[in-house]
C-alpha cells in the first residue's frame, strides 16, 4: 500500500484537480442555470404568457387573466409607433366582427408619458377595446418588449397561438383569429 506521505500528496493533488476543476467549471454552471431561469421566463408559442394586473385610463385595475376562455389579441404598443398606427384601425374592426364570439383586442400602451398622450389618442382613434399603460414588472415578464408592436395572439386554453414582433399583415392576424375562433 501507500506510506502515510504519498497518500497525503495523491490526496492533495485530487483536491487541486478538484478545486481547479470547480474553478474553471463555476461559470459555465452559472451561465447555464442563467440560461435555463430565462427561458422559463420567456413567452413561446405553446405556453402560458404571463398573467399581469395594470390600470386602465380610470384607473381601474384589470388583468390578462380577466380574459380565459376568450382568444385575446394581447398587443404592445405606443403611439409614437409607426407600425401600430397601421395595425390599430384592424384591431378595432377585428373587435367589432368577432367579440360577439369570444375575441378581444388588449392594448398594452408603452408610452412613457403615459394618459397625457395615450388618451386623445384613443379617442381621435376611437379605439374600442381595453387599453392599460405598462409598468417595467410587465416589461420585464415578457422578457423586455423591444420592438414595436409586439403581439401575441392567445388561444382559449390560455397559451400563446402565435406571436409576432413587429408588423404582419392583416390577412395574417384574421387567419390567426378565425382558426382560434
Amino acid at each position: 500500500m501507500y506510506s502515510p506521505a504519498r497518500r497525503r500528496v495523491l490526496t492533495g493533488i485530487a483536491l487541486a484537480c478538484v478545486a481547479v476543476g470547480g474553478y474553471l467549471l463555476w461559470p459555465v454552471a452559472l451561465h447555464r442555470t442563467a440560461q435555463a431561469i430565462r427561458e422559463s421566463r420567456e413567452v413561446k408559442v405553446g405556453r402560458k404568457p404571463p398573467d399581469f394586473t395594470l390600470k386602465d385610463a380610470a384607473g381601474k385595475p384589470l388583468s390578462l387573466s380577466n380574459y380565459r376562455g376568450k382568444v385575446v389579441l394581447l398587443n404592445f404598443w405606443a403611439t409614437w409607433c409607426g407600425p401600430c398606427k397601421t395595425e390599430i384601425p384592424w384591431f378595432v374592426e377585428f373587435e367589432k366582427e368577432y367579440q360577439e364570439r369570444g375575441f378581444t383586442v388588449l392594448g398594452v400602451s408603452m408610452d412613457e408619458d403615459g394618459w397625457k398622450v395615450i388618451n386623445p389618442y384613443v379617442a381621435e382613434h376611437k379605439i374600442n377595446y381595453p387599453i392599460v399603460l405598462a409598468n417595467e414588472e410587465v416589461n420585464e415578464l415578457y422578457g423586455g418588449i423591444e420592438a414595436l408592436p409586439t403581439t401575441l395572439v392567445i388561444g382559449r386554453d390560455g397559451k400563446v397561438a402565435f406571436l409576432h414582433a413587429g408588423l404582419i399583415s392583416r390577412e395574417d392576424y384574421e387567419k390567426e383569429i378565425r382558426r382560434l375562433l
